[in-house]
């Protein structure tokens, strides 16, 4: 996929889709200022542009700032070294962090209020690094992130196999991808449409990201060795009919949770996993067994996300072959697909020439023949195989309806997903 099409007086665009240019809009001066100005001002600026991490890194001569926009670091600034280290002993101070402590990681926790009167969830962490200590603010926003699984960027098809795992009375529904694609997101949409005043609906998080009325809700506690294994059996005590374990990290862990999704419990998770079959291949080296696996297993949702085009700078370019788009015809509208589109950037994107961010999904639904291959213990290509044949929803797919829609870039897809990813898959028969 190339947009060689494209207008020369487009912006220049870098090796990984990245428009070159530095965003300035984001840049802040904090010169004449004081800590008690400079940190609630940048707290401030991050998130009216929906900033998700905030970093203060101090270098041999300086504290530099930087945020990650949309999924991108952006650099919003620098302070002499001394000042910068008053702004962390200010954020750890605000956070009840023991200041004097510069020698170990350290956790803390902070209500910002903003001011419009809104309340800021800051989750900090400090590390000793060669030049002194790094500061990372976590932020989360509730009124921002708390979305509805028609919000995340499911199409229509996909919206509806997900609904359809969902009202499944037990079995185990697994959320894949790196760190920072949405999976907790994800997650969460999916309980609030559970969450009808008909089920008790139990969560085990490390940390709680947001409460949400009607739902019981616990927190892993590595100060006193309360892990997700241990709240997990507690909870199953507790008669839940949906329980929500952030992530499966151990084989105790994931034994666990199959044997809950198999005993008549939905388990929601996220697992560490690149892609949606080698979530299999994942908890089968976590020592679940095939068997047990193979009669619980619901289906897996792998993600990324994708920066959306801002909608008001966004550049039109001619379409190189009529072909392009082809095999996702039949889910676009009438209308789309005729251009592909790309960033340019004006004053409300901060001349980033992007908006928001949205998901891309691989979707795997577990039938009967994928549960005999897993349960045989075969490859994970064996399986992939099978789900191409029986309809898998594969990342280039879901990534090819965003761009015929006009919401993200070619460039923006090739930079969030390995090449791998986009190939076209083997021509398959259609299984007997």
């Amino acid at each position: 996929m190339t947009s060689s099409q494209a207008d020369p007086h487009a912006p220049p665009v870098n090796g990984e889709g990245n428009v070159t240019e530095a965003a300035p809009a984001l840049r802040r001066d904090f010169s004449d200022k004081e800590p008690e100005q400079i940190v609630p001002e940048l707290i401030e600026h991050a998130a009216r542009l929906h900033i998700s991490d905030l970093y203060f890194n101090t270098d041999e001569n300086k504290v530099e700032i930087a945020g990650r926009h949309l999924g991108v670091l952006r650099a919003l600034g620098s302070l002499d070294l001394d000042l910068g280290r008053r702004c962390i002993s200010y954020i750890k101070t605000m956070a009840t962090m023991n200041i004097s402590e510069r020698r170990r990681p350290l956790d803390g926790r902070w209500l910002f209020s903003r001011v419009s009167g809104r309340r800021l969830d800051l989750r900090i962490n400090t590390i000793p690094t060669m030049y002194g200590e790094d500061c990372t603010l976590r932020i989360l926003d509730q009124l921002d992130r708390l979305l509805a699984i028609d919000q995340i960027g499911m199409d229509p098809l996909l919206y509806n196999q997900m609904i359809r795992l969902l009202a499944s009375p037990s079995g185990l529904l697994l959320v894949t991808g790196p760190t920072e694609t949405g999976k907790t997101t994800t997650l969460y949409s999916c309980l609030s449409f559970l969450n009808n005043g008909e089920r008790r609906i139990q969560t085990i998080e490390d940390p709680v990201e947001y409460s949400i009325p009607g739902i019981r809700q616990s927190q892993v506690n590595a100060t006193i060795s309360l892990t997700f294994d241990e709240l997990l059996r507690g909870a199953l005590r507790q008669a839940p009919d949906v329980v929500m374990i952030g992530t499966i990290r151990d084989p105790e862990t994931a034994r666990t949770a199959v044997r809950a999704a198999a005993s008549g419990h939905l388990v929601l998770s996220t697992l560490d996993a690149p892609v949606a079959v080698s979530a299999i291949d994942t908890l089968l080296r976590l020592d679940v067994h095939p068997h047990l696996l193979a009669t619980s297993l619901l289906g897996v949702i792998s993600q990324r996300l994708l920066r959306t085009l801002c909608p008001l700078c966004r550049q039109a370019f001619e379409v190189p072959s009529p072909h392009v788009f082809e095999e996702v015809r039949d889910h676009l509208e009438p209308g789309e697909g005729q251009y592909l589109y790309g960033p340019v950037g004006c004053p409300t994107c901060f001349e980033t020439g992007f908006a928001g961010r949205t998901a891309v999904f691989e979707m795997l639904r577990i039938g009967p023949s994928i549960r005999r291959l897993i349960a045989e213990d075969v490859s994970t290509q064996a399986i992939r195989t099978q789900a191409i044949r029986e309809g898998l929803v594969e990342f280039r797919h879901s990534a090819l309806i965003k761009v015929a829609q006009g919401i993200t870039s070619i460039e923006e897809v090739i930079r969030v997903l390995p090449g791998e990813y986009l190939e076209p898959a083997p021509r398959i028969g259609v299984a007997s």
